[in-house]
């Protein structure tokens, strides 16, 4: 399920953002969670603890989803 990650990673700094969204979807949902939580431990955000909880739940469904529609096109 993680992989392609570090290659989507990749493509990132090389600017390629729709490739690295093909190569590993769940990359954006996945920055953003990490994004909020660095933002969070230099500026407490109020609800925290509720953007962490959509976050994850959005970055998991992307995860799984995105393994489960590789896998019947393969």
């Amino acid at each position: 399920m993680g992989c392609g990650i570090q290659r989507s990673i990749n493509l990132l700094f090389h600017g390629e953002f729709i490739a690295a969204f093909y190569m590993y979807p769940a990359i954006y949902p996945l920055l953003i969670l990490f994004l909020v939580i660095g933002i969070n431990i230099f500026k407490k955000i109020k609800y925290f603890s509720k953007i962490i909880t959509i976050l994850a739940i959005v970055t998991v469904a992307t995860i799984i989803v995105s393994f489960i529609i590789k896998t019947l096109i393969n």
